[in-house]
């Protein structure tokens, strides 16, 4: 009688091993013809069973249960996550078939994710790139693009998740590049290493060289700080920057964004002392110059701001808001002394005051010209309708009539009227 127990209980054993093959290949062949919804269906039907099934029909059982998720593309954000994971669970048995469909699934998600972003849709595309780092945890860069793209979309708090993600897995989007000089034009050119090293040998180019690209470890930490700066958590602002700035103390970059944070916190005076530390690393950064060139002007220190201006243009020529800003230290020094001017009475020792007072706004005057002319004669391809506005104000002013008609003649060829 035992004997009989025994028998009975193998034979219904192999019995229901049986129906879990059954079931599982029932499953793979909806999943061959893509018939997903009862794919579905049936991987309902087998979970309860999946414990009790040995481990190469396990992995069959995940592998087609990732393929129904995954419906050829049209995978649910909600499924993700189980598709993944179902993957992973059958790896061991179908290693190349799990990473075919790894790739595949790159693939489709990297266009999706694109498309979206091209169409500015950037709430998708935040979400589709985001999707591509769990498939590829290894391409750190598509955690980026989800964080780039969640700041467009103003998902604030999704973008802060994604650039501490960044920060946790030391993201850096250091690359390498590759230049090769062209012949025809003389200019350097950045190519992919295998069209480089192509055009080089066709004899199109010359000197070959590599070279890493900029590390963006000091923006993912400035958009964290930024972040919490604009949720008002201020504190954890300047604790990441910090952070990072322990790591990279001679980082130029990390040191301009703390500057930022404290601007950011109308902190005027930090931030100035900040760019100037950053300055001693970076001595000809025209935006470095330019910057504490305004912080010194927004704080009446007009000879500092003076010279800051005339530093950024000494390093950039092209700088158009640095001969603006100090074209217009020299109009607000003059403007200063109609008060003085409109005070004075009508005898003639107020009118002789009121001479030289006049005299002095004009110098000033004509300095703040001299600073756009030479501008110009530096640019002389330059349509700044800013800078030509302005000095055709300062002619008028000047009583240079044909001067300022000139300047407004070129103004109209630019539609201002």
């Amino acid at each position: 009688m035992k004997k009989q127990v025994i028998v009975a209980l193998a034979l219904s054993f192999s019995l229901y091993t049986f129906a879990q093959k059954k079931e599982v290949k029932t499953l793979e062949k909806a999943v061959k013809s893509e018939k997903f919804a009862e794919a579905n269906g049936l991987i309902s039907k087998l979970e309860p069973m999946v414990s009790s099934m040995d481990d190469k029909l396990k992995a069959k059982y995940y592998l087609n249960k990732a393929k129904a998720l995954y419906a050829n593309g049209k995978i649910q954000p909600q499924n993700i996550n189980a598709a993944l994971e179902s993957l992973t669970k059958a790896e061991s048995v179908y290693g190349t078939e799990v990473n075919q469909m790894r790739k595949m699934a790159e693939q489709a998600l990297l266009q999706k994710a694109n498309s979206a972003y091209t169409a500015q849709n950037y709430a998708a595309a935040s979400l589709g790139f985001a999707t591509l780092y769990k498939v590829v945890p290894s391409d750190t860069s598509y955690m980026y693009y989800a964080a780039q793209s969640a700041l467009q979309a103003k998902d604030y708090d999704a973008a802060l998740s994604y650039f501490e993600t960044l920060k946790e897995v030391g993201y850096t989007g250091e690359e390498m590049q590759y230049f090769a000089t062209s012949k025809i034009s003389g200019e350097e050119e950045l190519l992919d290493e295998s069209t480089r090293d192509k055009y080089v040998k066709l004899g199109t180019h010359l000197k070959p060289t590599q070279r890493k690209s900029e590390s963006k470890e000091a923006e993912v930490v400035k958009m964290i700080a930024l972040l919490y700066i604009q949720k008002g958590e201020n504190d954890k602002a300047l604790k990441a920057i910090n952070e990072a700035r322990a790591k990279n103390p001679d980082d130029a970059n990390l040191i301009v964004s703390e500057a930022n944070i404290y601007l950011k916190l109308k902190q005027e005076e930090k931030a100035s002392g900040l760019f100037k530390e950053a300055l001693t690393k970076d001595p000809n950064n025209a935006n470095l110059l330019y910057n504490i060139g305004v912080l010194a002007m927004n704080s009446d220190k007009l000879e500092d701001a003076k010279m800051y201006f005339e530093k950024a243009l000494g390093v950039d020529s092209t700088y158009i808001n640095a001969a603006l800003n100090l074209s217009t230290l020299n109009l607000n020094q003059g403007n200063a002394l109609n008060k003085k001017m409109n005070a004075l009475g009508t005898s003639n020792a107020d009118f002789k005051k009121y001479d030289i007072l006049k005299a002095d706004k004009n110098a000033f005057f004509e300095k703040g010209a001299l600073v756009l002319e030479n501008f110009l004669s530096k640019n002389p391809d330059t349509n700044s309708i800013d800078v030509l506005s302005q000095l055709k104000n300062i002619y008028s002013a000047l009583g240079k009539s044909d001067k300022a008609k000139a300047i407004k003649a070129k103004l109209a060829t630019l539609g201002v009227n």
